[in-house]
């Protein structure tokens, strides 16, 4: 039984959740054979001031893209 955790920061809708459920499980599926019913992907969502990378919290870092 295979579990895929996604980690993102928040801000993708139901339907971008969806798709990524969708697109991993089929994935499994062509590339492993594991069977759709028994795969499980869990999309954790963090505030982006609670994620940090390259030193800095990435609400920061896409405020200095931005």
């Amino acid at each position: 039984m295979p579990v895929v955790h996604v980690h993102i920061t928040k801000g993708a809708t139901r339907g971008q959740k969806e798709q990524i459920v969708r697109e991993f499980t089929g994935t499994l599926n062509s590339v492993l054979g594991k069977e759709p019913e028994y795969t499980h992907v869990v999309i954790h969502e963090t505030e982006e001031e609670s994620w940090g990378f390259s030193g800095m919290l990435t609400d920061d870092f896409r405020k200095k893209q931005g």
